[in-house]
C-alpha cells in the first residue's frame, strides 16, 4: 500500500500545473500536514478531492484503479453529482515511471477537456471511448478494435504515444495497422521473454476481451497478435494461459498460417494493403481476410 500512496503523490503532483490552470486547489483533510498526501482513507478506498468555483474533482484509488471524477455546479456539489471522466490501471505493478506518466497524461488530457479555459490547449487528437466492462459484461454492448487498443496501452505504456498517432493520422483508430507495426511485436517479446508475472497480465486482458469482444476483435487477438508465433516452444508456452475458448482458434491459426498454404494469407497479413477511407459496408475481421 506504501507503493500506492507513493504512486498518487507522484500522480497528483504530475497534475498539479493543470490543475492550477484549471482553477482547482486540494481539499486537505483534518489531521494531514503541509506536504503530505491530502487524502483520506474510506473501506480501502484513497480518495483525494480539489475544489474550483462551481466545480469539483475527486482522484479515487480502489481495486488496482485509479479513477477521476468530475462534477461542474452552482451551489453544494453532492457525491451523486460526480460524473466518472477517466479510469486506468494502478496497481503494485503498474506503478513505475512509465505508469505514472501515462496517467499524468491521460488525466491532464481530460480535464482540460472538461474544465481547461482558452490559456490551456486541449489535445489536438480526440480519442474515441473504449467500451467499458460492465457494458460488456452486461451483453448490452461487445469490446471492439479500439477497447482492445486502449486497454493494451494500459500494459505496453510506451505504445500509447503511437495509438494516439494512429487516431490522427487516419481520423480514426486503424486497428491493422497499429497491432501489425506495434501491438503484436510487443507480444512476441513477451512470449519470448516468458515471464510468468507479465505473461499472466497480458492474457488476462486478452482472455477478458476475446470473451465479449466482437467478431472483429476475436480476430485481431487470434490472428493479427496471436497467429504469428511460428514457434511451436513459444506457443506451448500460452497454452496455460489462454482461455479454453481461445486456445483451440490460437492453435489452428498458427498451424494454418505455418503451412505452405497459409504463406501468402501471411504475407497480406505482414503487408496489409494501403489505407483507404471506408465506404459504407460491413467490416470484414482477419480471419476472414486469410480465407479460412
Amino acid at each position: 500500500m506504501a507503493d500506492i500512496y507513493a504512486a498518487l503523490a507522484d500522480v497528483t503532483g504530475g497534475l498539479s500545473e493543470t490543475l492550477k490552470e484549471c482553477g482547482f486547489t486540494a481539499v486537505v483533510p483534518d489531521g494531514v500536514e503541509k506536504g503530505e498526501l491530502p487524502a483520506i482513507t474510506d473501506s480501502g478506498r484513497i480518495i483525494i478531492k480539489y475544489k474550483g468555483e462551481n466545480k469539483a474533482l475527486k482522484i479515487e484509488h480502489f481495486n488496482d484503479r485509479i479513477t477521476l471524477f468530475g462534477a461542474s455546479k452552482e451551489g453544494e456539489i453532492l457525491e451523486s453529482d460526480y460524473a466518472k471522466l477517466s479510469v486506468s490501471l494502478l496497481d503494485e505493478e503498474n506503478c513505475d515511471a512509465k505508469g505514472i506518466k501515462y496517467i499524468v497524461n491521460e488525466f491532464s488530457e481530460t480535464l482540460v477537456e472538461h474544465f481547461g479555459t482558452k490559456t490551456v490547449k486541449p489535445t489536438k487528437t480526440k480519442l474515441p471511448p473504449p467500451v467499458s466492462k460492465a457494458a460488456a459484461k452486461s451483453g448490452s454492448v461487445s469490446y471492439d478494435p479500439n477497447t482492445l487498443a486502449n486497454r493494451f496501452t494500459t500494459i505496453y505504456t510506451d505504445l500509447r504515444e503511437e495509438y494516439k498517432a494512429n487516431c490522427e493520422k487516419y481520423g480514426q483508430f486503424l486497428a491493422e495497422d497499429f497491432f501489425v507495426n506495434h501491438g503484436a511485436p510487443a507480444v512476441l517479446e513477451t512470449l519470448r521473454e516468458n515471464n510468468p508475472q507479465k505473461m499472466k497480465r497480458l492474457f488476462n486482458l486478452l482472455n477478458d476481451i476475446y470473451e465479449d469482444g466482437t467478431n472483429e476483435t476475436q480476430s485481431l487477438i487470434v490472428v493479427t497478435i496471436l497467429g504469428q508465433m511460428d514457434n511451436e516452444e513459444m506457443l506451448a508456452n500460452c497454452i496455460d494461459y489462454m482461455s479454453d475458448d481461445m486456445t483451440s482458434p490460437v492453435i489452428n491459426v498458427n498451424k494454418y498460417l505455418a503451412s505452405k498454404a497459409g504463406k501468402s494469407a501471411k504475407m497480406r497479413l505482414e503487408n496489409p494493403p494501403k489505407y483507404k477511407p471506408a465506404k459504407d459496408k460491413k467490416k470484414k475481421g482477419a480471419m476472414n481476410r486469410l480465407g479460412m
